[in-house]
């Protein structure tokens, strides 16, 4: 018997749930785009995010995805033939570096220890042995959504203040944004990039990225190759039609005002605490079935675990017949496996989401490997009920 009935729930990490009040802010005709409210709307949503990731420096939104927001930070500040060091914690990261080394760049790749967060003493140490300060920039997702893990972006950058080495750090923060704290100029981050997907609750299509001052000297020393990636004539508009280099993205601007609304009156504050408590309760269950079977967590260390998606390796239980099972029989669409975490499944609690949503999810996937007859350990949503518990207090 399926029960795939009733609303399906997406538990990917992203792009993620869209909550009602955002589809409902889009659903409307197109509008004038050379003059009226939307020029306001759109403004308002500059220092909306800026806010958010923490920096008075620039910011620009471009309409593209992550890796479109990827290819914008570096063709303003990487040229060809210039270094560049990846610090990788799963697939993200290095495919950033996949990016930069397309567009001419030399590219190393510092592995994370296994199944664990960056080693800022490895980053360190790496940078003291360029003397000859060639690397031009450290490349670093704060959150990798294939692995789960979430690095210490501070402590990477105190990592190259201790080197004394000039390279700009750029941080990936896609999954990130809206779900955990994150404080590029405190934490001096030069170039952060994040999307609209994710803890913003928007449907994927627009890419954002932040530069501070340094960054904006490399672009003004380096150029650019690209006009419509070009920071400039963005950071200096003379016409709203620069800031997007053609038709505006009305209806996901419409949207992205909605969603920042709604990040505002919950607070920042009360948003984290959210992410929080609910991916505690999705690693209690998760550590809770792995007592009777081969189902763990893929981050060893419990520090690098990151609150906005879980990596679950599932041994010798076919992870891709657990999610077919799911999603065809229970209503629940997990996150496939990626990069060298092949049979695992993820699930996303990121953005628009609450107890009940991951509490259902966790059921659905507990009575999916009873039916399928995996071994684990029952009771896993009753540890996460108390997980939560535990951490709402």
């Amino acid at each position: 018997m399926s029960f795939d009935r009733g609303r399906h729930f997406l538990a990917i990490p992203g792009p993620s749930v869209i909550p009602d009040e955002v589809l409902r802010a889009m659903h409307r005709p197109a509008v004038n785009i050379y003059e009226g409210p939307l020029i306001d709307l759109t403004h308002s949503i500059y220092p909306d995010l800026k806010r958010i990731v923490g920096t008075e420096g620039e910011a620009f939104v471009y309409i593209a995805n992550g890796h479109g927001a990827w290819d914008a930070a570096l063709s303003n500040v990487i040229s060809a033939g210039d270094s560049v060091l990846v610090l990788e914690s799963g697939s993200f990261a290095p495919g950033w570096g996949e990016m930069a080394a397309s567009q001419g760049a030399n590219v190393e790749t510092l592995q994370a220890p296994t199944r664990r967060g960056v080693d800022p003493a490895a980053v360190e140490t790496r940078l003291r042995e360029d003397r000859e300060q060639a690397i031009k920039a450290v490349l670093v997702v704060q959150i990798d959504t294939a692995s789960g893990v979430w690095n210490d972006i501070a402590a990477i950058r105190r990592a190259l203040d201790a080197a004394g080495h000039p390279a700009l750090l750029m941080v990936d923060c896609i999954a990130a944004t809206g779900c955990v704290p994150y404080a590029m100029d405190d934490w001096g981050v030069d170039v952060t990039v994040s999307a609209s997907q994710k803890g913003l609750m928007t449907p994927p299509g627009l890419g954002f990225v932040f530069a501070n001052e340094k960054a904006m000297a490399v672009r003004r020393a380096n150029g650019c190759r690209s006009l419509y990636w070009d920071w400039l004539p963005r950071a200096e508009p003379d016409h709203y039609y620069k800031l997007f280099f053609g038709t505006a993205p009305v209806q996901h601007l419409f949207g992205l005002r909605r969603a920042l609304d709604m990040i505002a009156d919950e607070g920042l504050e009360a948003v984290f605490r959210r992410h929080r408590t609910v991916a505690a309760g999705v690693r209690a269950a998760v550590e809770h079935w792995g007592r009777g079977g081969p189902i763990e967590l893929n981050v060893l260390d419990p520090a690098a675990r990151a609150n906005s998606v879980t990596t679950i390796l599932t041994g010798d239980i076919d992870a891709d017949a657990l999610r077919r099972h799911c999603e065809a029989e229970l209503g629940v669409t997990l996150g496939i496996g990626l990069g060298q975490t092949v049979n695992a499944f993820r699930i996303g609690h990121m953005g628009h989401v609450n107890p009940p949503m991951i509490l259902g999810t966790l059921a659905a996937v507990e009575l999916g490997l009873t039916q399928t007859g995996a071994p684990f350990t029952p009771g896993g949503v009753e540890a996460a009920t108390a997980a939560m518990a535990a951490e709402s207090n």
